[in-house]
């Protein structure tokens, strides 16, 4: 799987037009005009030891963060008690007609793990264009009414829907962002590849995590299951892209499973080191790598962020 390049000018314009335009022919990128570059990269890092336990005392000199393959001097490090800004985003094509029952109550466990004095969430569903439901709302534990009416048809734009997502949710300031996309996984209508998604996030430190909402027959954890497009698409292309931007892929096709997954992704929201360190400054996608220094460890977090050119105009 190549890294991600720097795409930030066509990822906007293939928005615009993926989620809410005609296919009929590729536009001709414009030309974009950016501001200054990128001068301090702040990370979310999450670390767990071999048993899969959180880690939670670790401080600055424990860590070893790689630019470009270069070593930089971390600036800011902190472990800080910041609430949640949680985009949760329903795929509604046709696709997820007899699921969209389980999505819905994946949703809701996700909600009751949120902190109502401190978190906040806003609710999107999507099948090629991208619908808010309800927007950022501080103590939301309910779904919208209108979300029990809707009835999945259509294509399916996943990448271009995640990619805005990330967008809209890489605004809130101050709060441990992040996207959980609840879908079965199928995409027949994006412009977008998931390393472009995947850039796109990652230049906005937003964690996408991806929901799988399947059967038993396509869950790959399980014992029934059997080789299929639905299981294949959450351990190819879909589990890259939440790796690169520091997110993980949750498959479930139970009650219980979809419980055990929704909180174990705010448990890492809520776990998340966060650090900061001065770029070079020079234009273009740059690689990450953030790695503790003791090597029984693992952390996981972006891989990569966008300098110079990074916030279009």
């Amino acid at each position: 799987m190549t890294r991600p390049k720097l795409i930030l000018g066509a990822t906007l314009l293939s928005l615009s037009l993926g989620l809410h335009g005609a296919r009929a022919q590729e536009p001709v990128p414009p030309i974009v005009a950016f501001r200054s570059s990128v001068d301090v990269v702040r990370i979310a890092a999450v670390v767990r030891d071999h048993k899969g336990r959180f880690v939670q005392d670790l401080k600055a000199r424990d860590f070893e963060v790689l630019d470009g393959g270069e070593a930089r001097s971390i600036a800011d490090f902190r472990r800080d008690t910041a609430g949640v800004s949680l985009a949760v985003l329903f795929d509604v094509s046709g696709s997820m007609e007899g699921r969209l029952r389980d999505a819905r109550e994946a949703a809701l466990h996700v909600l009751s793990w949120m902190d109502a004095s401190r978190d906040e969430a806003a609710i999107y569903t999507f099948d090629t264009h991208l619908d808010e439901r309800m927007p950022f709302t501080a103590g939301l534990k309910a779904l919208p009414d209108a979300l029990s009416q809707v009835v999945p048809f259509g294509a399916t734009s996943l990448h271009d829907a995640i990619a805005e997502t990330a967008r809209r949710v890489g605004t809130r300031d101050g709060l441990r962002r992040a996207v959980v996309v609840l879908t079965d996984g199928a995409d027949n209508a994006s412009r977008l590849a998931p390393s472009q998604v995947s850039a796109m996030a990652s230049a906005i430190d937003v964690p996408v995590y991806i929901f799988g909402i399947v059967q038993s027959i396509d869950n790959p954890s399980e014992d029934t299951s059997t080789q299929s497009v639905s299981g294949a698409a959450f351990t190819g292309p879909l589990a890259d892209l939440a790796a690169w931007t520091g997110g993980h892929v949750f498959i479930a096709s139970t009650p219980g499973q979809r419980s055990v997954a929704a909180r174990q992704i705010i448990d890492e929201l809520r776990h998340q080191y966060l650090i900061a360190f001065e770029s070079s400054g020079k234009p273009g996608w740059h690689p990450l790598v953030v790695r503790a220094r003791n090597k029984d460890l693992v952390v996981r977090a972006r891989n990569g962020y966008i300098a110079g050119h990074s916030n279009p105009a």
